[in-house]
């Protein structure tokens, strides 16, 4: 009876460890021209004890989400009715389109000087992960669209700037500036990519703080400091001017403070969305559930160049 229940742990184990190395397998063959770091352990710990199913402390934080969910007041679910646009019949079958069968390096969406491929767009499949691609596609419609009036001037990074920050420092990203005025927008966004999971974090220059939001509950300070640095050394460079830092702050937003994703595959999807709620100076109030239309929605935005 003891080894039956030893050979079980035994399986449990090793499928759960199967499960993750093909979710891993997967987005790297989704995620292009971007080098991962080579050690995983810690990213892929926190995937088999939040991403399995079968773990009670994710059935305990989904049980948790979804009662809070069905218990929120009419004024709450009031806030999301701007989510809730119904897609049209034409609108649906375009975004299948895209999403079905034909050459993968079909170009299906050209602006900002990036090239989104069917491939690409394919990402935006329920339980796929997000590439840098469309990552970088979306931050830039949401740029276009603080252009106009009522909405925070806002500057977004690429998905390729933190990596090259943290490795090569201050001179590495120093032309990335080049022709914006940094510190004249109120509103930064700088996409994060740790290892397999993707993170935000907002810049806020009308209050002089950095927030981080993972959407697995994940503390970012050490890349809040990072990037503060940056600000200071940009400063200094293109204005002649230091910031006195004590007057910044820098916070790790807690999970019960903004949504969680309640799978292993909407880190991206939740990283877009909070860029998109916060770019609008909007109370964060989507959740997991609201996922599948979103991913549709962004189809059809990038296919068309514009946020709906």
């Amino acid at each position: 009876m003891a080894l039956f229940y030893i050979s079980c742990i035994n399986v449990c184990l090793y499928v759960q460890v199967s499960n993750t190395s093909i979710e891993f397998r997967n987005f790297l063959l989704q995620r292009r021209g971007h080098q991962l770091e080579p050690d995983l352990s810690e990213e892929v710990s926190a995937r088999l004890r939040l991403g399995s199913g079968s773990n009670g402390l994710l059935r305990r934080k989904i049980s948790i989400l979804e009662t809070k969910e069905k218990n929120c007041s009419g004024k709450e679910k009031d806030k999301r009715t701007d989510d809730l646009l119904e897609l049209t019949e034409d609108m649906e079958k375009e975004i299948s389109n895209a999403l079905g069968h034909g050459p993968q390096d079909e170009i299906l969406s050209s602006a900002f000087k990036l090239r989104i491929t069917r491939g690409d767009i394919q990402t935006l499949k329920n339980y796929h992960w997000l590439n840098d691609e469309v990552i970088n596609f979306y931050m830039n419609l949401l740029v276009e669209r603080n252009k106009k009036q009522g909405y925070p001037a806002l500057h977004a990074f690429s998905t390729f700037f933190y990596p090259k920050l943290k490795y090569g420092g201050y001179q590495a990203v120093k032309r990335w500036t080049k022709g914006v005025s940094l510190f004249e927008q109120e509103l930064i966004l700088v996409p994060i990519h740790r290892k397999v999971h993707w993170s935000l974090v907002v810049i806020d220059l009308r209050k002089k703080c950095l927030k981080y939001l993972d959407s697995m509950g994940q503390k970012g300070h050490k890349i809040c400091e990072i990037l503060l640095q940056y600000l200071q050394d940009e400063s200094k460079t293109k204005r002649s001017i230091d910031l006195n830092l004590l007057e910044w702050t820098h916070y790790s937003m807690k999970p019960h403070e903004i949504p969680q994703q309640l799978n292993g595959s909407d880190c991206g999807m939740f990283t877009c969305k909070y860029a998109d709620y916060i770019s609008r100076d909007k109370p964060i109030t989507f959740t997991q559930h609201q996922m599948p239309l979103f991913r549709k929605k962004m189809v059809w935005e990038i296919l068309h160049q514009q946020l709906l």
